[in-house]
């Protein structure tokens, strides 16, 4: 292969114009695949991120009031739809709060450790519920104590109010408090209250799937109040009876009080409530695929192409080659090395355009940084890619005859 380069390179020098586009479409394909591929890779990893529930057992119903109601008048209601709520067949537990996992936005908080701190450590999400919040989302306490009834008070909607006691996920926990245990410490709220940590969490998911709120994905906060007006009513079901819970709540609910606001989108088990936080993801997911099978088969189908014009171009010299005793393999070699030439050309100007592509889209859209796994990945697969595109026309060249090139010449 090594005695066939010089001959190639100054072949290639005699054909610049459709190297150089080869090794063009080569570099930008790399480039973009695999940052593509990266961003399926993001994507379908955000799919399966866990939420520290019960998923399958879950049902949220989104409740509002047709009129304005007095807190306390909120309070009683509330307090008696539960008790009618946790009363239904097939009902394991049901709480109100202001939002759940995967909604998509809701309350975050600055978090300090001290009440002068300007500087915030977390900006954890806030949940809001009572000693059954734990029991009714599926979520496990791995450290301290649940809340007691005596520690819950309802909480009107934009009340700021700041509660003594707060349960913690073990990712705020880690980060509030790395050197040691989170339980008795006082964290701060922008406010000069303190609230002491009684209980920690293993895994509860925030509201946001934002990419800028990624890092901060399980920090949440739960506060031991019980939202009262608009809340979300969320109801865990026994194993099998959600669809049967689901059609009882609702009927349940206005019969405490018809003077609610339950849409048909207001109700939605987590199947429902996943598919919609993350179809974006899936969107995305799915078009990157698309493009990256169409720019892997136009560079093939480019490869393909120019290689069967030099075939055709070079008829001649490679019937006088077999003439002077070149073996069909040598023709074979000469091709494929070529093809490899150029591709290592492309690969190498599309790994720096792929590193460069991905800083920019750090920069500009809070990206992960590209793994060069990812680049050494596409080169492999581009050089492939050349080589199998180039394999069917270098062949038909190998199988020039001698004799053809001695009629020609």
């Amino acid at each position: 292969m090594m005695l066939q380069i010089k001959p190639i390179l100054s072949a290639l020098r005699r054909h610049k114009a459709g190297a150089v586009l080869i090794a063009l479409q080569t570099a930008l394909t790399l480039a973009i695949v695999c940052n593509a591929l990266f961003i399926i890779q993001q994507r379908v990893a955000h799919l399966s991120a866990p939420s520290g529930i019960d998923e399958a057992n879950l049902l949220v119903i989104e409740n509002n009031w047709a009129s304005k109601l007095s807190k306390d008048d909120a309070d009683a209601q509330q307090r008696a739809d539960l008790i009618a709520l946790r009363q239904l067949p097939g009902v394991h537990n049901a709480i109100a709060s202001n939002s759940y996992p995967m909604r998509g936005g809701g309350w975050d908080q600055f978090i300090t450790l001290t009440p002068d701190q300007t500087t915030a450590i977390g900006d954890p999400a806030v949940y809001l519920g009572d000693e059954h919040f734990l029991d009714t989302l599926g979520v496990k306490l791995i450290a301290g104590r649940n809340f007691r009834p005596d520690e819950i008070h309802p909480i009107a909607n934009r009340e700021n109010v700041m509660p003594p006691v707060t349960i913690v996920t073990k990712a705020l926990a880690d980060k509030l408090f790395p050197d040691g245990s989170a339980l008795g410490k006082s964290i701060y709220a922008m406010s000069s209250t303190p609230t002491v940590i009684v209980g920690i969490v293993d895994v509860l998911q925030t509201q946001s799937l934002e990419n800028w709120q990624m890092r901060n994905a399980y920090q949440s906060l739960i506060w031991p109040m019980r939202q009262v007006g608009d809340a979300y009513y969320i109801l865990r079901a026994e194993p099998g009876q959600l669809a049967a819970v689901r059609q009882a709540a609702v009927k349940a609910l206005y019969a405490q009080n018809r003077m609610r606001i339950i849409n048909d989108d207001g109700v939605l088990d987590y199947a429902q409530i996943r598919q919609q936080a993350y179809d974006s993801d899936h969107g995305m997911a799915v078009l990157m695929g698309i493009i990256c099978v169409v720019l892997l088969a136009i560079t093939a189908a480019g490869i393909v192409g120019l290689t069967s014009f030099w075939v055709g171009q070079r008829r001649k010299q490679i019937g006088v080659r077999r003439a002077l005793g070149a073996t069909k393999r040598d023709i074979l070699s000469y091709f494929l090395t070529e093809n490899l030439l150029i591709g290592i050309a492309g690969v190498m100007i599309g790994a720096c355009l792929a590193i460069g592509m991905n800083l920019w889209m750090v920069s500009h859209f809070e990206m992960a940084r590209l793994s060069l796994m990812y680049v050494l990945a596409g080169i492999v697969l581009l050089l492939l890619l050349g080589q199998g595109a180039v394999l069917a026309p270098a062949v038909r060249a190998s199988r020039v005859s001698p004799v053809e090139a001695t009629r020609s010449v």
